[in-house]
């Protein structure tokens, strides 16, 4: 697939580097020739420096026989402007663009053919306040993300000392919760990927990813360490816009405090905010986290857009007695060396988005994407077409399906029924698959599963 990606930072970098490594053609346009130089030195992609809104310069990265556009500038502007012209003057069949301002999104009618030509939006904080709201909603858990509406849920959680599962088989998990179907999709043991068997023994402090019905979730990770009471107390760090639309998420739900050390953002928020209580003032004031009690907060979430600043705030918070903090780290280099120690969750938002990018890319009918630790994996729901003769997993049982190595199916959806993949589980058409994925460079063979062959038309 022929790729134009407009935008070299860290979502374009990251979707670059991606897509680069499952043999697409891809095209990455900046202003910043450093910036490109320094991708092209680590991938292979073209390059072009320029102005991404430019016909010139959309013509040069190959606009007249692109598959798709990516705009994933830092201005929404450009972003719009580059769709329309490679709509009106290339015909680019597929087009995606960033859109941050709540002002562009909340407008109906303002984008389609006979507007804006854009066919997918995408808005980062929004992705990224979804993120951070299903972990709040599962205390304890390092990843919850949602498959099927939320039927069901893929949740990545540390295994601890006391957990009635650490130290046994993973075969005992029947036995010790004869009413729950679970599966462990993946273990990741000192940074590296098991694929787990019925005698794979878990070990504390393993990274385990399990999927269940969502239903189910909280009784698995159970049995993993001990459950941790529901939130109540949260403390925001940052009034940007992921800490505005968190707080407007959560504020119905858990007693909200917001710290913002602009004033005029301060006035605003609490023009905005209806239940959550704005404080102006520096994150990192030890004597201003006392005053608001910190010792009681349930979980500190440092959303500034500083990675330092981040960091800095949320060991505070927890020297200081918080339960739980969360830091949002936007280089990626940070996110493996401060998760973990003193910061419970390190959230990257390029990681955190890039699955809403590439879930339209994905050939055959993938509806969702998802990068698992930091992108070293990739968990998949694709739907399944056809029938026996012209699918390569309709009429199969899991154990039938020829599945890459390092892939495994962890559940399959059938209308509002989640069954959890055993070896004779049958696919039939239109079941929604549940894919983990260790191994990304196999890819594009999970994707010729889900492709439906001539015999189907």
């Amino acid at each position: 697939m022929k790729i134009i990606i407009l935008g070299a930072g860290q979502v374009g970098g990251t979707l670059a580097e991606n897509l680069a490594n499952e043999e697409n053609d891809i095209t990455v346009v900046d202003t910043n020739g450093e910036r490109l130089r320094e991708l092209q030195d680590r991938i292979d992609i073209r390059t072009i420096q320029g102005m991404a809104s430019f016909p010139s310069v959309l013509k040069q990265a190959g606009a007249d026989d692109a598959d798709m556009l990516v705009a994933v500038t830092n201005s929404d502007e450009v972003n719009m402007v580059a769709c329309q012209i490679a709509y009106t003057m290339f015909h680019t069949p597929s087009k995606i663009a960033r859109i941050r301002q709540a002002a562009y999104l909340n407008k109906e009618n303002l984008f389609g053919d006979d507007a804006l030509p854009i066919d997918v939006l995408i808005s980062p904080e929004q992705v990224v306040t979804n993120y951070i709201r299903r972990l709040l909603e599962r205390p304890g858990a390092l990843q919850v993300l949602d498959f099927a509406d939320g039927r069901a849920q893929l949740v990545a959680m540390k295994a601890y000392y006391g957990g009635p599962l650490v130290g046994q088989e993973l075969r005992y998990l029947r036995e010790h919760m004869p009413n729950v179907d679970t599966r462990v999709a993946a273990i990741f043991r000192r940074g590296k990927a098991i694929m787990p068997k019925g005698t794979t023994v878990i070990e504390a402090d393993d990274e385990v990813f399990f999927i269940a019905d969502r239903c189910h979730i909280r009784a698995v990770m159970s049995e993993l360490q001990r459950l941790d009471d529901d939130y109540k107390r949260i403390i925001i760090a940052g009034g940007g816009n992921i800490g505005l639309r968190l707080a407007q998420s959560a504020e119905n739900d858990f007693k909200v405090k917001i710290i913002e050390q602009n004033m005029e953002r301060c006035q605003f928020l609490s023009e905005t905010l209806i239940k959550a209580m704005v404080f102006n003032g520096n994150a990192s004031d030890k004597e201003l986290l006392i005053s608001e009690n910190i010792e009681e907060t349930d979980i500190f979430c440092a959303l500034t857009n500083d990675d330092e600043a981040n960091v800095m705030a949320a060991m505070l918070a927890k020297r200081l007695g918080a339960r739980k903090v969360m830091a949002l780290i936007n280089n990626p280099a940070y996110v493996d060396l401060v998760q973990g120690g003193e910061i419970d969750i390190a959230i990257s938002p390029q990681q955190a988005t890039i699955g809403s990018l590439l879930k339209h890319v994905r050939r055959g009918d993938v509806v969702n994407v998802h990068s698992l630790r930091r992108g070293a994996a990739e968990a998949i729901e694709a739907i399944a077409h056809g029938d026996e003769n012209s699918s390569r997993v309709v009429g199969k049982t899991v154990q039938q399906v020829e599945l890459p190595p390092g892939t495994t199916i962890g559940a399959i959806v059938r209308n509002d029924e989640v069954l959890i993949a055993h070896d004779t589980t049958r696919i039939e058409s239109g079941d929604h698959i549940i894919l983990f994925l260790t191994n990304k460079k196999r890819i594009h063979e999970v994707e010729q599963l889900f492709q439906v062959g001539l015999g189907f038309f």
